[in-house]
């Protein structure tokens, strides 16, 4: 019997935190082959509006999050988004809320997308404090959120992981200012680069991002100030 209520409340707490993403209004469709999907920090006159997608209840699986995204947004032809902020009766609109939040769909001609600065991104994807190091300075990132780096031409960074097995890289600006995003993760287990079926312990990885998911991440986490 105690069994059976133990197994009934998890059931209950899987459906209470499960995540839905719904497309809950489509305006229109565009034909295009984009496979990006955008953020449009504001709204562009050119941008056509296609439709509107809700995403209800907490996930940390921000990966799959917005791989339901992308689906929805692809069958509209989205290749951008704007948060759609929940208002207050008295038209103040709220604070973000990751539980709960709307997306608008836009199709964005690609000239009219703003141009990148060159800019450094670093995403913590720990459930714990991060500690990383950048050029000799300390920095902690709380879980979900990041720090946005202005990087100087001809500048070298070296971010660490600062821990024991940890990870180091070394990032300039390009020659094209493209913006550059990283994940930092925490420690884990893994198989050797050899196959030979010992385990390794990395104590944290950074890792390169694609810019439409770095993207959405910096619009679900918080920019470390």
């Amino acid at each position: 019997m105690g069994k059976l209520i133990t197994l009934f409340f998890i059931f209950i707490t899987s459906v209470i935190s499960a995540q839905n993403v719904y497309l809950t209004k489509v305006e229109k469709t565009n034909d295009n082959a984009d496979k990006f999907l955008y953020h449009l920090k504001e709204k562009i006159s050119d941008s056509e509006f296609l439709g509107e997608v809700e995403v209800q209840g907490f996930s940390a699986d921000d990966a799959d999050v917005f791989s339901q995204i992308y689906k929805k947004a692809k069958e509209v032809g989205a290749n951008s988004f704007m948060v759609k902020p929940f208002e207050t009766v008295d038209g103040i609109s709220q604070k973000f809320d990751a539980a709960h939040y709307k997306l608008h769909l836009y199709y964005t001609p690609s000239e009219k997308f703003s141009v990148d600065a060159g800019d450094l991104y670093l995403f913590a994807a720990s459930s714990k404090d991060q500690k990383i190091n950048i050029n000799r300075q300390d920095y902690l990132l709380a879980p979900r959120t990041y720090l946005k780096i202005p990087m100087v031409t001809s500048e070298i960074y070296t971010i660490s992981t600062k821990k024991l097995l940890g990870s180091t890289i070394k990032i300039q600006k390009s020659a094209k200012n493209t913006d550059q995003y990283y994940q930092i993760s925490s420690a884990r287990l893994g198989n050797s680069s050899q196959n030979d079926g010992t385990l390794h312990l990395k104590s944290g990885d950074i890792v390169g991002l694609e810019k439409s998911f770095a993207q959405f991440l910096s619009v679900i986490y918080q920019e470390k100030k």
